[in-house]
């Protein structure tokens, strides 16, 4: 994969685009990042065990995200799970040394994966999970942070905290806003197993596809994303994130005329107006889309 290249101006700029292509061009112990073409594809890498969790891959993904999205460079994140596995969760391994740790070290470390999967969440970007094989607990909980989720039709999931006597705690607030309080009582509490057709029917995928139309499914949203204003994007996601389960009253009404008012005064908004009058493609629009 291609590193970013730098073509900001100006320190701030330019310590941005020096952070992307630090992001991409490091050498990580879990992780495998790349940029190409305004779009970042970060790739869970422990094959071995299935891409499971630890505190290495925790502190490396929370870094990696937070500085591709401090890079205007990036326009999306895909992630993504080397092997036969998106992500099966904690590492057993790691899970057995925690337990040994005092209450003060557990709770640091709970906060790091919290921290890890709020930074996913909130991310400015549009971001695309690439799901397949065995998305077991906290690799759900990674599912359901992103913005857009695509499974291969074979996939399998399961929240399987219950069975090793322990709780889905800090992916619970995004699990439950992707399938609902009533799913998650029933996976929550069971801890078996379901099928890609059933995380899609519950809403947590997007999408099926074939493994070999995986890619193609992932690269099609992709040019979809990239042909959207980028200032609209993180926007609308902002949108999203305050109207969440608030009353339609006259504070919400007011609050959704300033967004629009703002976004439609701003430069990307007097742009993408004018490149449709015009019946040209807006400036942030890659050539060639």
């Amino acid at each position: 994969m291609a590193k970013a290249r730098s073509t900001g101006k100006g320190g701030t700029a330019k310590a941005k685009q020096a952070a992307a292509v630090d992001a991409a061009g490091a050498a990580y112990e879990t992780l495998d990042v790349g940029v190409r073409n305004a779009v970042a594809i970060v790739v869970l890498n422990r094959p071995a065990v299935h891409n499971a969790f630890n505190e290495t891959l925790i502190a490396e993904l929370t870094a990696v995200l937070r500085a591709l999205d401090g890079d205007s460079a990036v326009r999306a994140v895909v992630l993504a799970g080397a092997g036969e596995s998106f992500c099966a969760g904690a590492d057993l391994n790691w899970m057995k040394k925690m337990a040994g740790f005092s209450r003060a070290q557990n709770l640091a470390d709970a906060h790091a994966l919290a921290a890890m999967l709020a930074t996913l969440d909130t991310l400015t970007k549009p971001t695309i999970a690439r799901v397949h094989g065995a998305i077991f607990g906290g690799g759900v909980g990674l599912v359901a942070c992103c913005d857009i989720a695509i499974g291969t039709q074979d996939a399998v999931f399961s929240f399987s905290e219950t069975r090793l006597g322990l709780i889905p705690a800090t992916i619970s607030p995004y699990v439950i806003e992707a399938i609902g309080v009533r799913a998650a009582r029933r996976y929550f509490l069971t801890a078996e197993r379901f099928s890609a057709a059933e995380a899609y029917r519950l809403g947590l995928l997007h999408d099926l596809a074939l493994p070999e139309e995986l890619d193609a499914r992932v690269n099609e949203l992709l040019g979809m994303l990239l042909t959207a204003g980028p200032r609209a994007q993180a926007e609308c996601k902002l949108l999203l994130r305050a109207i969440a389960s608030r009353p339609v009253d006259a504070r919400l009404i007011a609050d959704t005329a300033r967004r629009i008012a703002r976004i439609r005064s701003s430069p990307e908004g007097r742009e993408g107006i004018a490149a449709f009058l015009a019946k040209r493609k807006a400036a942030w629009v890659p050539r060639g889309e």
